[in-house]
């Protein structure tokens, strides 16, 4: 059974993997909105960026950080 986590506020505004996704899904949302935008960006750009950042986000899933050390 899926359950949240005891101090899922905390996992909100101290884990860097969900900063990760957040920052992903702002870029994802830019390179839809390219288009319809005045900018010279070529659209690969977002792509690679989105990659990178859900990597980041992979990765700070796996690691431990200091703040949920002691968390069972």
């Amino acid at each position: 059974m899926i359950k949240a986590h005891k101090d899922w506020k905390k996992v909100l505004t101290k884990s860097w993997s969900v900063r990760f996704m957040v920052l992903a899904a702002i870029l994802s949302g830019l390179e839809v909105a390219l288009p319809y935008l005045p900018l010279n960006i070529h659209p690969g750009i977002f792509g690679v960026l989105v990659l990178f950042t859900s990597a980041g986000a992979f990765a700070a899933r796996l690691i431990a950080q200091k703040e949920f050390v002691d968390d069972k």
